[in-house]
């Protein structure tokens, strides 16, 4: 089990690691903008994270003899997940530390640019700057940046474990040959 867990949870966080460096340098040089970013992070975090999949029918398949429970395959799943995140989490600490912009400062700058667009009262715009400075505060301790990385990836990937266990449990389920 340790060894698929591994070998899965590095693939997933290989990926997204890798892209996460590729779209924080493309923010950087202005090719990719805040509005479409997110989509596209989430996407790669699905994308990679169906490694989870790959890995729970692996272990089924290979050193299970085809079955599986549902709880065996929840564990394996987050276990890969996990790896995936903190893999993740030190992508973004990397690139962080790499990057000339404050990529921070960018985007709450961005987040306020939007609620002016949208017709935000002046009491609502110091509002969320306090908050923004409040939040950049918080999020130069490494371990809570840390933390809050780790929780940008996990709910996708215990989505994708449960979904997968639901699946894989079935024996019938796309079943060796």
């Amino acid at each position: 089990m340790k060894k698929i867990i591994l070998i899965y949870g590095m693939i997933a966080g290989a990926i997204v690691g890798a892209m996460l460096m590729i779209t924080m340098s493309l923010y950087e040089s202005g090719t990719l903008k805040f509005d479409n970013g997110e989509w596209l992070g989430y996407t790669t975090m699905v994308i990679a994270l169906s490694m989870v999949f790959f890995g729970v029918k692996s272990y089924r398949d290979n050193y299970l003899g085809g079955s599986i429970t549902f709880g065996n395959a929840l564990k394996v799943g987050l276990l890969i997940t996990l790896i995936a995140a903190l893999m993740y989490a030190f992508s973004w600490e990397i690139t962080r530390s790499n990057m000339k912009n404050d990529f921070l400062t960018q985007y709450q700058e961005k987040h306020i640019e939007k609620m002016k667009a949208a017709g935000a009262t002046e009491e609502a715009l110091v509002e969320a700057k306090k908050k923004n400075e409040e939040f950049a505060e918080m999020y130069k301790n490494p371990f809570i940046r840390f933390s809050m990385t780790l929780m940008e990836i996990a709910p996708v990937g215990i989505l994708i474990s449960l979904f997968s266990a639901t699946l894989l449990r079935r024996k019938n389920f796309l079943p060796t040959t």
